[in-house]
């Protein structure tokens, strides 16, 4: 017989691991869609977690106690940090044309070595412990419902249980849906994803749109990064705390086919996943084994959709290559 409540702290778990993951993945779906293929979601995401809690904890020590002022400062803080570095991607890819892996990979080792440093720094100013008081960690971690919600039978811990994030990830989500799908501007930038040629020829700025998305995007993916910091890791920096969590929403970007609205679902299912070795282990299974799980399942819905070879389910056509004007 299933354990209802089991069921329920795995999908409560599943969620918590699976927004740092939702943040990440919508911001490289912004990069994607304009063809830029920014590899570097792990370094922005170090980064934005270190800025975020910096933010956060000297905010705190300076003696703010408001924990919403606390919460837009680490958003504010861990969106400029990612969007630096995808500024950086975005000059040496879009301007100077380098190759898109070379320099996603570049960025990625240099944001994870700028988020280790900035947090290394942020623990001897402090005396070796960065963290926030358990007040401000509450307005992080809790949800902003109240609890008469919260406690509803079955309904309240599944819809009005989880962090102001999540719910913040949800509405970004769809908005990019429908920015990506129903606005001007976005049927534009799509445009420049699948044929820069053909978009620059009809008079739209194609490296305008380029940098744009990818330096938002970029902030989005980072903002990821903060919200794994201050949720799952207590607002204590831990440098090996990111670890391969932005190489997992680079794997989500693949499996929800770009598509914003499957990332929510997308990056719940990964987040139950992860923990799944916790709440579901088999002795005669290696945790190494479960924790794979997410790229098996990404490889898997990769051969699928390119076997059913449907337009909808690809990639932008021009993902990954530099654009040359002169070659139009």
């Amino acid at each position: 017989m299933i354990n209802q409540n089991a069921v329920l702290l795995l999908i409560m778990a599943a969620v918590l691991n699976g927004v740092p993951l939702l943040f990440g993945t919508l911001g490289e779906i912004l990069s994607e869609k304009a063809g830029n293929l920014n590899l570097g979601v792990e370094g922005m995401m170090f980064t934005g977690g270190a800025m975020g809690l910096g933010a956060a904890f000297y905010y705190e020590a300076a003696g703010g106690t408001v924990g919403v002022v606390a919460v837009l400062l680490a958003l504010l803080f861990a969106f400029l940090g990612g969007a630096v570095g995808a500024l950086i991607y975005s000059f040496l890819t879009v301007t100077l044309r380098a190759n898109q892996n070379v320099t996603g990979l570049a960025l990625a080792i240099f944001g994870t070595g700028a988020g280790q440093f900035i947090g290394q720094y942020m623990r001897e100013s402090s005396g070796g412990y960065v963290a926030v008081s358990n007040d401000l960690k509450a307005v992080f971690l809790n949800s902003p419902f109240p609890s008469a919600l919260q406690q509803l039978p079955l309904v309240g811990p599944l819809l009005f249980g989880h962090s102001i994030f999540f719910y913040l990830g949800v509405l970004l989500a769809v908005g990019m849906y429908f920015f990506l799908s129903k606005s001007r501007p976005g049927l534009c930038l799509r445009a420049v994803g699948e044929s820069p040629a053909t978009a620059d020829a009809a008079g739209i700025p194609v490296t305008r749109y380029k940098y744009l998305a990818t330096v938002i995007g970029g902030g989005i993916s980072a903002i990821g990064g903060m919200v794994y910091i201050m949720t799952i890791a207590s607002c204590v920096w831990n440098h090996e705390a990111l670890s391969g969590e932005g190489w997992l929403a680079v794997a989500l970007v693949i499996f929800c086919l770009w598509r914003p609205l499957n990332a929510i679902w997308g990056s719940i299912l990964f987040g139950a996943l992860m923990i799944l070795y916790q709440r579901l282990h088999l002795a005669f299974i290696p945790d190494e084994l479960y924790k794979i799980l997410p790229y098996v399942v990404t490889v898997v819905v990769l051969i699928l959709t390119s076997l059913r070879n449907s337009k909808d389910k690809q990639p932008p056509n021009a993902l990954g290559l530099a654009y040359f004007r002169e070659d139009r």
